[in-house]
């Protein structure tokens, strides 16, 4: 998390709130497990972006902002020759809800706060290095 009582590092998270580069995912392929406090079930959606620090995605279920969640996200192997599907496992917490009111999908944005291992982050971070997916806007 950035400093803010250091004003160069205020400064920055002002002018460019990410901290980490976004990645774009094919939705319809990399599918997003979520799993709330207290309940069994699963959701399932998709994700449309991506960073180490967190996800764009979509659930049919809004979930309130400010709610610590499981993530699973399956990443695809993009452009890589011989890859697999990688899951990879963090908690996070839901930082919006864009649910209009209107049946269907929620786009929601999450803040990874930890991954479960650094062997998840690593696999996150080896499928960006790897070029599998195109830097978002």
């Amino acid at each position: 998390m950035p400093d803010h009582t250091d004003p160069v590092l205020h400064k920055l998270s002002a002018e460019n709130r990410r901290q980490f580069e976004r990645f774009s995912v094919t939705p319809a392929y990399t599918e997003v497990q979520v799993r709330l406090p207290g309940r069994r079930e699963t959701l399932s959606g998709h994700a449309y972006d991506i960073s180490e620090g967190g996800v764009r995605m979509e659930l049919d279920e809004t979930i309130e902002p400010g709610t610590s969640i499981v993530l699973e996200i399956k990443l695809p192997p993009g452009k890589s020759r011989g890859a697999a599907i990688e899951e990879v496992l963090a908690r996070g917490t839901v930082m919006w809800a864009d649910d209009d009111g209107v049946p269907g999908p929620v786009f929601m944005g999450v803040l990874i706060d930890e991954f479960a291992t650094n062997v998840d982050r690593d696999r996150l971070l080896g499928r960006f290095a790897s070029g599998a997916y195109h830097r978002a806007a």
